[in-house]
Order: structure tokens, then sequence, then C-alpha cells
């Protein structure tokens, strides 16, 4: 009985040893939350912008915004991705750092390869809906895309990130259904989401 015991703690040890050698595991949780916290102050930017503009986007969904409101809540979303790129790239560094992994190998460039071929997709086809006028959609249509990305870098990185990506995509179809509460799934997407993904990833492999 022991030796079964033995020759499945070795079997779990050899899996886990393979599963290492094949994924990005030093993404850090701490770079969930500072996106999670970048996209709420976005999100904050952008209400304050709304409303001393005189601006109610729920009441038709942002149909009529104007091309500086566009512009403005456009140049938040940047600042907001800037802000959680750099904040992912700093905290994984220093996770693999602590533990002693390199930073870029043939695992981290096959998991950005895998994340920004949807994201770049995405990002055309929102470009698309501003072009025709449907920039109600954007929202959904963002965290879908992003969620889809998720779930392509998940192969290549920890497990984990697949629920995010799955609840990403739920809430990206839910707000297609109820528009006029775009930024609202876009605030719940972007921040409350990656914040949450981003104590649990933390707290089960990086607090020790």
């Amino acid at each position: 009985m022991n030796q079964q015991q033995d020759q499945l703690a070795t079997l779990h040890e050899i899996r886990n040893i393979m599963d290492r050698s094949s994924r990005f595991i030093s993404l850090s949780g701490l770079s969930g939350v500072a996106a999670g916290v970048s996209a709420l102050l976005g999100a904050a930017v952008v209400k304050w912008y709304l409303v001393s503009h005189d601006i109610n986007y729920g009441l038709n969904a942002g149909r009529n915004l104007s091309r500086e409101a566009i512009f403005f809540m456009l140049s938040v979303a940047a600042v907001v991705f800037v802000l959680a790129f750099c904040s992912a790239t700093y905290f994984t560094a220093r996770n693999a750092k602590k533990n002693s992994h390199r930073v870029w190998d043939s695992k981290t460039e096959r998991m950005l390869v895998n994340l920004f071929i949807p994201l770049a997709a995405g990002g055309i086809f929102c470009g698309a809906l501003f072009y025709h006028e449907l920039q109600f959609l954007v929202a959904p249509v963002m965290l879908i895309f992003y969620g889809c990305a998720l779930l392509n870098a998940s192969k290549y990185t920890l497990s984990d990130i697949r629920y995010l990506g799955c609840f990403e995509i739920l809430l990206g179809l839910l707000a297609s259904f109820f528009v006029d509460h775009g930024l609202l799934a876009w605030t719940l997407g972007f921040g409350v989401l990656h914040i949450v993904y981003g104590i649990l990833v933390y707290f089960k492999y990086e607090r020790k």
C-alpha cells in the first residue's frame, strides 16, 4: 500500500514538473489587483466626465456621444491598459525573481502570442463598431474578446485564468443585451473581476 502511494506521489511530482516546464507560472495575482484598481479609477474618471458634461449614458446607451466624449473615453481606456500592462510586467517580474524563474522564455512568448491575437482582433472590431457608429456595443465586445484572449492564453499559464475568461465572456454577452449598462459591465469586468481573481491567485500561489 505504501509502495503504491509512493508511486502515485512520484507520478504527481513528475506531472507538476512537466506542467511547470510547459507553462508560464510566474504570473502574479497582484498584477490582477493592480489592473482592477486601474480600471476602477478609469471608470471613476469617465463617470466624472459624463456627470460634469450632463451626459446620461444609460439613457441612450451612448448612441449620441460627441466626438470629444468618445475620444476622452478611449483615452482613459488606453491609459488604463498601459497602467495594467506596466503593473503586470512589474509584479510578474518580481514574482519570477522571487522564485528564481526566467521572466522571458519560450513559454512567455507562447502565452503573449495567444493572448494578443484575440486582443488585436477585438481592437480592430471595436474600431469597426466606431466606424459604423455602433459604439454602444464596444463595451460588450471588449469584454467578450478579452475573455476569449484569456481562455486562449490559459493553456500556457495558470489554469485559473480560464475562469476569469469565462466570467468576462458571460458578462460581455449579458451586456450585449442590456447595452444601456455597458459602462457598468465594463467596470465590473475589468475592475471588480480582476481584483477578485488577483486576490484568489495571490493567496493560492504566492502567499506563504
